[in-house]
């Protein structure tokens, strides 16, 4: 279009020039123009879009706020609806367990009220107190002692017998292609494997009270080999070891406990108005052994003793050694003499099987005034009065039971004091028998299997006794063994007495465990009338 502008002048040129550039800018002009309005066009539609669609969620926004709030009011009073709910339960959940707890209190106070009557009613009726221990399950229950299956040792070393309360033993009975039967047993108590020593004897303690109450009192302890007679009436290893401190050990058995209590008792009372002898002897091979006596050189050997019945119908072991004991330290140590003389043998069943019967009898002297017998014991100042007057006529030589010469007194007062003294002797039998044993189960052969048939015929002539004292016959064949003959006064009625029974909760010993539960039921059915107090004071030999 610039191929005309060669002839033409400059003005011609500059306006034709200036004519087009107004062409093209009223072209883009119009474009500009054009594009703004489609541009605005376009706005127009996006902002109405974009309101229609700001009301939209704007409503939306509103209706799910409704919702939000109305589900957040709902949980709200859902909460303070189970906040409400949540305080009358603990209110109800408080109020139950004050009621649990004055229920459970009311139970404990009737249960010991309970206990304390039937206590009396087994004074009254002089029955046999029996506890039961359930000792736990050993590792040697589930050592390979017998040539049998694992499947069948496994088997064997189920527990079978449980403390189902304090006074019920639960035994599983089963056999192969039969129903297995629950079988219960009743006693005054009954320990279950996680209870201590310490919870055994204060059980026992109370006992203790009537020795110088002036009755006399036996604690025997009763099972198979391996129950676990021997720990509760001695301790672990305590006739190999008295070394420890009696104080601070909590595995002590009865025996050492009992001691401690008595020398706790008799610190109470006025000072050489009592004194304690010790004696140790066991029944082996229906044979009784002094084990404290002492040869010409002083060396302790067991000698053999015989069991004789006085005038008066008591059981009596003449020549038996009695050592004068002042506390519980020196009465382990007599005690340790003789155990170590105690025959012992292993078995299939227990390493340290006890072969004998042990009695270890303390025998405690009191002098009181015969006059006031029976109200003087809580007279402590007429007690002491007394002790003072006559000291010289009752020197300490009376410990050894030597008689003295009434010269010694210094005036008839004295004299007269002395001859209105009386000493009365209570006893404390302390018996740890030997244990039953089925010879498949322990293995024993030769010398140990011949003990083993003295102990077992030992143990039944013990329940024949009983049984003839529950049947009231005329005739109680005490003499039918050396133990029953030796245990005659605490058994027939002349103490109160205390079984101890122990057995194991293991389903290979449950025929042994049967019996020996058996035994303690049939023992609790004893009635041998009350037990007499100690009221035939002997005359004093100082005149």
């Amino acid at each position: 279009q610039y191929q005309g502008l060669a002839g033409r002048s400059t003005n011609e040129v500059l306006q034709l020039y200036s004519a087009h550039g107004q062409q093209q800018k009223l072209q883009r002009s119009s474009v500009v123009t054009q594009l703004h309005g489609a541009i605005k066009k376009r706005l127009k539609q996006d902002l109405k879009s974009l309101h229609s669609f700001a009301l939209e969620l704007s409503k939306d926004f509103q209706r799910q706020s409704k919702t939000y709030l109305y589900q957040v009011l709902t949980a709200v009073q859902r909460i303070q609806l189970q906040n409400e709910a949540m305080q009358m339960f603990q209110i109800k959940a408080f109020d139950l367990e004050r009621s649990v707890l004055e229920v459970t209190e009311r139970y404990e106070k009737e249960k010991q009220k309970r206990r304390a009557l039937h206590n009396s009613l087994v004074e009254l009726r002089g029955n046999i107190r029996v506890h039961c221990r359930i000792r736990p399950l050993l590792p040697f229950d589930t050592a390979a002692g017998h040539s049998i299956s694992q499947d069948r040792q496994r088997s064997f070393s189920e527990k079978v017998a449980y403390a189902a309360d304090d006074e019920t033993v639960l035994v599983k009975c089963s056999r192969p292609g039969h129903a297995s039967i629950n079988k219960t047993f009743q006693f005054e108590r009954v320990y279950n494997a996680l209870e201590s020593q310490d919870t055994v004897f204060a059980d026992v303690a109370p006992l203790l009270t009537s020795l110088l109450d002036g009755y006399n009192v036996c604690i025997m302890a009763y099972g198979q080999t391996g129950s676990g007679k021997t720990y509760t009436m001695l301790g672990p290893q305590l006739e190999e070891n008295f070394a420890f401190s009696i104080e601070d050990e909590p595995e002590l058995g009865i025996i050492p406990r009992a001691t401690q209590e008595v020398f706790r008792l008799i610190s109470e009372k006025p000072p050489g108005s009592y004194w304690v002898e010790v004696s140790v002897v066991e029944v082996y091979n229906n044979e009784i052994f002094d084990l404290l006596a002492k040869d010409s050189c002083g060396k302790v050997f067991g000698v053999k003793r015989d069991v004789v019945t006085t005038r008066e119908g008591k059981s009596d072991v003449p020549l038996l050694t009695h050592e004068t004991v002042e506390n519980a330290s020196e009465f382990l140590h007599v005690v340790n003499k003789g155990l170590q003389l105690r025959v012992r043998h292993p078995t299939l069943v227990h390493a340290h099987s006890s072969r004998s019967h042990l009695v270890v009898t303390l025998t405690i002297t009191m002098i009181v005034s015969g006059d006031n017998f029976g109200t003087s014991w809580e007279d402590e100042q007429t007690s002491q009065r007394l002790n003072k007057e006559v000291s010289c006529t009752f020197p300490q030589k009376m410990r050894d039971n030597k008689s003295t010469s009434s010269s010694r007194a210094s005036s008839p007062a004295q004299l007269e004091a002395a001859e209105k003294l009386k000493q009365v002797k209570t006893r404390l039998q302390l018996v740890d028998l030997a244990g039953s044993e089925c010879v498949g189960m322990s293995g024993v052969t030769g010398a140990a299997l011949r003990e083993t048939s003295f102990i077992n015929r030992s143990l039944s002539a013990l329940a024949d006794v009983l049984g003839a004292i529950a049947e009231q016959r005329s005739h109680v064949p005490y003499r039918n063994s050396k133990l029953t003959h030796l245990l005659q006064d605490s058994v027939g009625g002349d103490a109160k007495l205390l079984v101890m029974l122990c057995i194991s909760p293991d389903q290979k010993y449950l025929t042994e465990s049967m019996q020996s539960l058996g035994f303690g039921a049939r023992a609790r059915q004893v009635q041998r009338g009350q037990v007499k107090k100690k009221n035939f004071p002997v005359q004093s030999k100082a005149k």
